[in-house]
């Protein structure tokens, strides 16, 4: 039986250093500032922090945290109130793959993730303009 990818990477705790590098990118690197303000204008950066958490969890296989909570996983439910360019959605990326490369992780699971994680993100993309 083939382990979940929170196994592969290491389980929660590997979850949590990894959106902790995440926001901690996006609170520092130019490409984040429109993030950060599409953060600040719903509940902020320290519930973003624990919403990803809940979110990435069971999306890597493990507890379904966010579901247990919120009662879905559905993506474009969760940001339908958020203004997304596909410019924004390039910059998420950029964040996240970055902090998945300083978290360390790396081989063709993570490799595969990266790609799964374009393709949602891309889809969230409901607003024009760069």
């Amino acid at each position: 039986m083939q382990k979940q990818l929170i196994d592969q990477m290491g389980g929660e705790e590997a979850v949590r250093a990894l959106v902790e590098a995440f926001y901690d990118l996006m609170e520092t690197l130019p490409e984040g500032a429109h993030l950060r303000l599409l953060h600040e204008r719903g509940q902020g950066m320290a519930n973003a922090r624990t919403e990803q958490f809940a979110f990435l969890c069971g999306f890597f296989g493990g507890r379904r945290y966010y579901a247990e909570h919120h009662g879905h996983m559905d993506l474009k439910e969760i940001h339908a109130h958020v203004p997304v360019r596909a410019e924004d959605a390039e910059n998420w990326l950029l964040c996240m793959v970055r902090a998945i490369a300083d978290c360390g992780h790396s081989g063709p699971e993570i490799d595969r993730l990266n790609a799964t994680l374009r393709r949602v993100a891309l889809r969230l993309v409901n607003a024009p303009g760069t």
